[in-house]
């Protein structure tokens, strides 16, 4: 029996959601090297014009976006900032409501995502295939590929 002072057992969901958590985060490591290094963009700055490469006319509110990114708002007006800097994005006004923000996809912005893109699809089958072999994270790999079949 656990007391105040001892730790808690572990439950199966916890053990499961621990296994994600952590296969999540070594994926996301591999993913964020490999665009900064063949690309020069972060996990953030690919999945922000990803998704603003899908939106109609490649434009999102910034607070949509940065739900879709799971973004606070003061991390994604960053994170534009730093797509504006580069080129792939540029902020413009809601044309019917002045407050509105949007942040809009540029054509650098759709050649660096379509660039950046083929990278990414290789480097998460990559890690996802590596980790199959991992005795603890292969069965989480497993089930979440068979899940989405």
């Amino acid at each position: 029996m656990a007391t105040a002072h001892s730790t808690p057992l572990r439950t199966s969901d916890q053990a499961v959601w621990n296994r994600v958590l952590s296969l999540h985060a070594h994926v996301e490591r591999e993913l964020a090297l490999a665009l900064q290094r063949r690309h020069g963009i972060g996990l953030s700055e690919f999945r922000s014009l990803e998704h603003l490469q899908h939106a109609e006319k490649g434009e999102l509110r910034m607070q949509d976006l940065a739900d879709r990114v799971g973004l606070g708002q003061s991390s994604v007006t960053r994170l534009v900032a730093r797509l504006e800097t580069a080129g792939f994005a540029f902020k413009d006004l809601c044309p019917s409501d002045k407050r509105g923000v949007y942040a809009v996809i540029t054509d650098e912005g759709r050649d660096r995502y379509q660039a950046a893109r083929a990278t990414y699809a290789e480097v998460l089958s990559s890690a996802l295939n590596t980790f199959t072999g991992d005795p603890e994270l292969g069965p989480t790999v497993q089930a979440l590929r068979a899940a989405l079949s």
